[in-house]
């Protein structure tokens, strides 16, 4: 077996991610369309206790999480697909935890934002630094460090965090991600 050197093994890995954003754009963007809402809902009812909001955000994050999801198909061969295939499993189990647990404490809410914070924040950062020099890719690195920034703050207040501050913290993020998203699915809608 010939070996290869590993700027050559990059540059290969860094093809076949492009080749897969441009195959899935379309998902891309649908799910970054889906996530500037749910950041668009969560900041403009950061502290509604309401169930409706909690379901609702529920089943945004299921569906970004499905969207996310077939945007994998046929990218297994790049090297970060099991944290992307995480982070996509890991919204639709808090979204289906948000839509059966729409009365859990505080606490509970504050370490399930932690780790989706903590992991959406390292995929997105890996992902951006896959995909680069594509358009907008430092927007979505940008995405991925605010997630991590968020996830060390969250820790850092877990005994002070209240609803309104979980709420906010989600709502800029999605916004955020869901931007960055759309805007590198756009401009590579646009070159293809």
């Amino acid at each position: 077996m010939a070996a290869i050197s590993l700027d050559a093994a990059a540059a290969a890995m860094r093809d076949t991610m492009r080749d897969t954003v441009r195959r899935n754009s379309l998902l891309y963007l649908l799910q970054g369309i889906l996530m500037v809402i749910t950041g668009v809902l969560a900041l403009i009812y950061p502290s509604l206790a309401s169930v409706a909001i909690v379901r609702l955000l529920g089943w945004f994050l299921i569906a970004s999480g499905v969207f996310q999801g077939f945007g994998l198909i046929g990218a297994r061969e790049v090297p970060y697909f099991w944290m992307e295939l995480l982070s996509a499993v890991l919204a639709i189990v808090i979204g289906v935890l948000l839509l059966r647990h729409t009365d859990a404490g505080l606490l509970f809410f504050s370490v399930l934002f932690l780790i989706y914070f903590m992991i959406e924040g390292m995929v997105k950062a890996i992902f951006a630094f896959i995909i680069r020099p594509f358009p907008n890719w430092g927007w979505v690195l940008a995405s991925g460090l605010l997630g991590i920034v968020f996830a060390v703050y969250l820790w850092a207040n877990l005994s002070t965090v209240s609803d309104w501050m979980l709420g906010v913290l989600l709502g800029v993020l999605l916004l955020v991600e869901g931007t960055a998203l759309t805007s590198l699915a756009w401009r590579v809608r646009q070159e293809i």
